[in-house]
């Protein structure tokens, strides 16, 4: 049996950088327990990944904070989603963009017998990768770890559990 975990952009931009908020934070420690749960084969971290040019960029002009630049501090995971990550053996995935098409790619290989999901921000690259996901394995059981989410706000973090469960991704 094959169980992933994929850990979404817990970058310190997104826990306390330019896109930080208090919830972020908070989530760490339940997503560092989930990161060490050795009832999954496989970790894997994808990172939000920007240059210098991110505010020319169409998603820079929607959202005009520069985050997530190569190289920078912000850049980089969580000092302890990092260490627990390294801990795990885990791959990176360097993405774009809100989803990454090389994550799919490579669960289509792998054909996994579930995969799980946590990290930032649920309303814009959780739930774009697990409906990636979705539309990748339509018979794979996908689920999303709420408690270890964090949206932009609270009450797009609900509104983007609620439409995850309507698309047949159970909510953990």
């Amino acid at each position: 049996m094959k169980k992933v975990l994929i850990a979404v952009d817990l970058q310190n931009d997104f826990v306390d950088g330019s896109l930080g908020t208090k919830e972020a934070l908070e989530i760490i420690p339940r997503a560092v327990q989930e990161i060490e749960n050795p009832a999954y084969d496989l970790v894997i971290a994808t990172l939000d990944t920007h240059t210098k040019r991110y505010l020319s960029t169409v998603e820079g002009k929607y959202l005009p904070v520069e985050h997530c630049i190569k190289g920078m501090k912000g850049w980089m995971l969580e000092p302890r989603i990092e260490r627990a990550l390294q801990q795990r053996h885990a791959s990176y995935i360097e993405k774009p963009t809100f989803g990454s098409e090389t994550l799919v790619k490579q669960m289509k290989e792998l054909q996994p017998d579930e995969i799980a999901l946590m990290g930032l921000c649920t309303d814009i690259c959780v739930v774009s990768n697990a409906l990636m996901l979705r539309a990748a394995l339509p018979n794979t059981p996908i689920y999303v770890i709420a408690d270890a989410c964090a949206g932009v706000t609270k009450e797009k973090h609900e509104a983007a559990l609620k439409v995850l469960a309507s698309c047949q991704i159970e909510i953990q």
